[in-house]
């Protein structure tokens, strides 16, 4: 799999602008689509939240180019999403409300092509989250 960096990055700086819509709109998605996450959140700010999620984003495109930045980062994200009760099931759930979210307020912008680029991009990263969280407590 070759994740498209060039497409990813030119469509996050075209939704980037309504980031905070977008976390909004992720966290409406993801409570209404899969109700049995949201007593995860049950005590969290969301509005530190929805912060945190989009800072998550950010740090993902800006470092598509640089590996040896982005993959400890993410291996680290893996570990705090652990400790938080993030398991491998809600992996699935993120992505497919990240992709519904992203589409929504790219508007008639989001093609099919935007689609595959970041489900590809989720997946790597999901890969990546979920490996560390894997590995035996050192």
């Amino acid at each position: 799999m070759r994740i498209n960096i060039e497409l990813l990055e030119i469509s996050f700086a075209a939704v980037a602008p309504a980031g905070d819509e977008l976390t909004e709109v992720f966290y409406d998605h993801l409570f209404r689509d899969f109700p049995k996450v949201q007593p995860m959140f049950a005590n969290s700010d969301m509005a530190s939240q929805r912060k945190k999620l989009l800072a998550s984003l950010k740090l993902v495109v800006e470092n598509l180019r640089r590996p040896e930045a982005l993959v400890p980062a993410l291996e680290n994200l893996g570990l705090r999403h652990l400790d938080s009760g993030t398991r491998e099931e809600h992996y699935p759930a993120v992505g497919q409300t990240l992709l519904k979210s992203l589409a929504q307020i790219a508007g008639p912008g989001w093609t099919t092509e935007l689609n595959d680029a970041w489900a590809d991009a989720y997946d790597e990263v999901a890969s990546i989250m979920l490996q560390s969280a894997a590995q035996p407590a050192a």
